[in-house]
């Protein structure tokens, strides 16, 4: 778990927060308006990819249950033309409405629309790069997405300046830059997925089947068909078109079985998103100071949290793999009080970092311990839940979650000020975790059964 789980970490972190951060530190010296266009872009590009991740997430899975088992080429060849769908359908309205998107998050557009024009346009790319990674991590390689993530960031520091500065384009610069180093990398890794041994005409050794999966987790391969003893195809059909229409629900069975394993990411995903924004809409009522400690305190922690997103890959695919996962549980509430520990000793030095007035941020990153822990087992036991068919119980379990900590946010707020948002966080968590680990008539927790140890 160890050994895949601290690549994808690496990944997640070059990819989900240095490439942000690298465009606002070469666009800081533009001035207010420019750091204002770059946060809102790649924030719309985050939520972008919150709709798009069903995809790569349920390639992953459906690789990792195949592999030495079925044949891989139908779920890659879906994952290519879900790819083309979802491109089309994000990148091409966002492209047609940047600039009333724009208006949206800032009152002066220009800029922003600007750095949409390209970063939106760009997106087909983004999603590529995941999809590619998301083949790989199924068939058990963490190193190699890892690997592609630090390229492009490498080529982010390297092409900012010269966009932004040496050509003089800007903010727009900005976006070229990581759309372009996005555009080499991917060449990069489409090389890298083309010579796996798995895809390249050397097919590995094929795995031992595991004694008692859970049914969910078998090939989702279409069943064969045989024609019954003594019949011959009709008359006039022609044997190839009756080839062709078996791959085609063969194809469509696949993309349904892709779409139904990651659809609960995608929703948790954009949910957090939603519950963030009601988040920072109730610290308002306490004054900007809270609500940049808030977002001074959620940029520092989502380091820590990576930890926990990692986890839950690692175990989904070894889950997907028929590999045995131990007690993701165990592992996330453990990372959980240890990043939690971590947290509160580098609260201060890390918050007077970015303001010379850090008490806000110093408070919410305390009151995170409470958070952490749940939130720590719910991430890890996730991968298992979503591996394994169940993902619809892992996103009704967020949700209900959320149902609690919503109103729970706004009542205890109104007694405890802004501790009280922070316990409800803390209560939402909580209510998570427990509803994820419920046992099910005829079903085992996800934290007991024999994949999880």
């Amino acid at each position: 778990m160890l050994r895949l789980a601290l690549p994808i970490y690496v990944e997640l972190l070059s990819a989900v927060v240095a490439v942000g951060v690298i465009d606002l530190l070469w666009v800081a010296g533009l001035g207010e308006a420019a750091i204002a266009a770059v946060t809102v872009g790649t924030t719309a590009e985050y939520l972008a990819y919150g709709l798009f991740l069903a995809v790569p997430t349920g390639v992953t899975v459906l690789v990792g249950r195949r592999d030495g088992r079925a044949p891989l080429a139908p779920v890659i060849r879906t994952g290519w033309l879900l790819w083309g769908v979802f491109s089309i359908a994000v990148a091409v309205p966002g492209v047609l409405l940047r600039e009333p998107l724009a208006a949206l998050f800032t009152d002066d557009p220009a800029l922003t629309a600007d750095f949409f024009l390209i970063s939106l346009g760009g997106l087909p790319v983004y999603f590529a790069q995941t999809v590619v990674d998301g083949v790989l991590k199924g068939l058990g390689n963490t190193r190699l997405p890892m690997r592609h993530a630090i390229v492009c960031n490498v080529l982010v520091v390297v092409l900012d300046p010269l966009f932004i500065h040496g050509l003089g384009m800007g903010v727009q610069g900005a976006a070229v830059a990581t759309v372009l180093a996005r555009a080499l990398t991917l060449a990069i890794a489409l090389r890298s997925l083309a010579r796996h041994p798995a895809l390249a005409g050397h097919p590995a050794p094929a795995r031992d089947p595991a004694p008692a999966r859970h049914p969910a987790s078998a090939p989702d391969a279409a069943p064969a068909h045989h024609p019954a003893p003594g019949r011959h195809p009709a008359p006039g059909r022609h044997p190839g078109a009756s080839r062709r229409d078996r791959s085609r629900e063969a194809d469509r069975a696949t993309g349904g079985g892709v779409m139904r394993t990651g659809l609960p990411m995608s929703g948790d995903f954009l949910a957090r998103a939603l519950v963030g924004m009601a988040t920072v809409e109730i610290l308002a009522g306490f004054g900007t100071a809270e609500v940049a400690g808030y977002g001074i305190g959620q940029k520092i922690m989502l380091a820590g949290v990576m930890v926990f997103y990692a986890l839950r890959q690692a175990a989904m695919i070894r889950t997907a793999r028929s590999e045995p996962v131990r007690s993701p549980l165990l592992l996330g509430l453990g990372s959980g009080a240890a990043v939690a520990v971590v947290l509160n000793l580098l609260a201060a030095p890390a918050t007077a970092l970015f303001t010379d007035d850090p008490a806000a941020a110093v408070g919410f990153l305390r009151w995170m311990t409470l958070y952490l822990v749940p939130f720590g087992g719910l991430i890890a036991v996730g991968g298992v839940l979503q591996a394994s068919g169940r993902g619809g119980r892992l996103l009704a379990a967020t949700l209900a979650g959320f149902a609690a900590q919503v109103p729970l946010a706004y009542a205890l707020s109104a007694w405890f000020g802004v501790a009280g948002v922070w316990w409800a966080m803390a209560a939402g968590a909580a209510v998570s975790l427990a509803g994820a680990l419920v046992p099910r008539a005829g079903q085992a927790s996800p934290a007991l059964s024999p994949s999880g140890g």
